[in-house]
């Protein structure tokens, strides 16, 4: 009976021990550069287009917002997409 205890810690431990180890490093880097940037300097936002799509239009607004900062200080940018259904001119 007093392996039990043992038993549980040693087994509690071993788990903590395994995951500490499989910490995910960040990857500050994208496949697609046109959603994601890193830099101190804004992105020009990409100018509003009107998609038709056949029985509706849809207008595409697109902006860049702060995403917060890499380990080394630099800005990170996601690309924020809105849309809104507009009548067809």
């Amino acid at each position: 009976m007093r392996f039990t205890p043992i038993l549980f810690v040693l087994a509690l431990a071993t788990l903590i021990a395994g995951c500490a180890g499989s910490a995910i490093a960040p990857n500050y880097t994208s496949q697609n550069p046109d959603i994601m940037r890193i830099g101190n300097e804004r992105p020009a936002d990409p100018q509003v287009t009107t998609e038709n799509l056949g029985s509706y239009c849809v207008k595409v607004t697109e902006t860049w917002s702060e995403q917060g900062e890499t380990p080394d200080g630099q800005t990170l940018w996601a690309l924020d997409t809105q849309r809104a259904v507009v009548p067809c001119n």
